[in-house]
């Protein structure tokens, strides 16, 4: 019995030693790739010029929609058609 929780304790201890390790890698290498290969400013598209109107009927059922789902609390800024 004494020797199965001796197991036990060092399996646990190896185990959480082992991950800590794994750990600091993860972020030495996390460091490493930023500094050699930095992330690229992605610079967002440009809006299509052409902008389609949005049908009246749309914009009323987009409204009641939100204002029943949010109980009248909430109202619609802006639509944009995609």
């Amino acid at each position: 019995m004494n020797i199965g929780i001796t197991l036990m304790i060092v399996g646990m201890i190896t185990v959480f030693v082992i991950l800590l390790i794994i750990i600091q890698l993860s972020n030495l290498l996390i460091k490493i790739v930023n500094k050699i290969a930095p992330e690229e400013d992605v610079k967002p598209a440009k809006a299509a010029a052409k902008v389609m109107p949005i049908a009246p009927d749309v914009v009323e059922a987009i409204n009641q929609a939100v204002a029943k789902i949010t109980k009248g609390k909430g109202t619609v800024a802006e639509i944009q058609s995609l």
